[in-house]
């Protein structure tokens, strides 16, 4: 496996003592996930295994267990905040989440995000299979506009959920041969498409609606996020739409041209910072190479964003 903070872990109660697997099991979460209840169908001789992929940033588990029951309660919440997303996709068998009022009943083909900010009860059946990848809370609140406790019903079956699920797989499969920018670069993907899927039917994609202008932008800043020419009126010229209609696309989905540009040329920087073939370019060049005017405003940018400077992002990738 490359170098670096990426890490793939596996763990099963496989070779535990069965009276001794419920409480494995619990630990085993508990030192991944943050403070919550479990009820175990079958104490006396649980069965559970788990793949956990992670970086800094992002971690995506596999898991397949026996009928258990998780919750959430106010008290855990206040004792172990944690506003970040998980979103939950069933391979196999049956979840059902309760939070906030709403229920989601998730089989294969479904998911939805939730967050461990606020309690939530999730019940399992026996022989289910799922992946549950979780999201620091700024990539979804910022791009939806709003705190979502609970987006239940994603469609995984056509159009952008087919995507998404199919990106999920392939991060899976492809597990023992990711680099650290690699499994971040696809994870900001899946979160970006996700977020989209979780907006709702107030986006159309038909042509000319505001979704389909945003999609566009999004991929458009993508591709030339390194040209520091790169502004909101050069991308309006570019696609052949007004810039009021960039603005209001954007709008809707909580950014606007400028964060969107500076969002997307700050996580060039951080994966350039991880990539072992640019560790000869200087913090000067990695600025002027990802459209930033001076290694200082890409400094000040790097740290609100990341919470460290790029110099120490460099020297933790090491």
């Amino acid at each position: 496996m490359p170098a670096g903070s990426y890490t793939v872990e596996s763990r099963t109660t496989r070779g535990v003592d069965p009276l001794e697997r419920a409480d494995f099991w619990s630990e085993h979460i508990g030192t991944y996930q943050s403070r919550m209840g479990f009820r175990y169908a079958r104490p006396d001789n649980f069965r559970g295994e788990t793949v956990r992929q992670r970086t800094g940033t992002y971690q995506l588990v596999k898991y397949a267990s026996d009928a258990i029951e998780y919750s959430r309660t106010p008290r855990q919440v206040r004792q172990d905040p944690d506003e970040d997303y998980r979103l939950l996709l069933p391979v196999r068998g049956e979840i059902v989440l309760r939070q906030d009022g709403q229920e989601a009943r998730l089989t294969p083909g479904t998911g939805t995000l939730v967050t461990f900010g606020e309690p939530f009860l999730c019940l399992q059946n026996a022989d289910t299979q799922a992946f549950i990848l979780t999201i620091p809370a700024h990539e979804v609140n910022g791009p939806l506009n709003r705190r979502s406790p609970v987006a239940a019903g994603l469609d995984l079956t056509r159009g952008l959920g087919r995507i998404v699920n199919s990106m999920l797989n392939d991060l899976y499969e492809e597990r023992d041969h990711l680099s650290d920018p690699q499994f971040d670069a696809v994870s900001d993907r899946v979160v970006e498409l996700v977020c989209m899927l979780a907006a709702g039917d107030d986006r159309p994609d038909s042509p000319g609606h505001l979704g389909e202008v945003e999609a566009m932008v999004r991929r458009h800043v993508r591709e030339h996020a390194s040209d520091p020419g790169l502004t909101g009126t050069s991308m309006a010229r570019a696609l052949g739409w007004s810039l009021r209609q960039i603005q209001l696309a954007l709008q809707r989905a909580g950014t606007t041209p400028r964060e969107l540009i500076r969002e997307e040329r700050l996580r060039l920087v951080r994966d350039r910072l991880r990539c072992a073939e640019c560790e000869h370019m200087t913090i000067t060049d990695l600025a002027h190479a990802s459209g930033f005017s001076s290694a200082s405003t890409l400094s000040t940018a790097f740290r609100q964003r990341f919470g460290v400077s790029p110099r120490e992002m460099r020297h933790r990738s090491r």
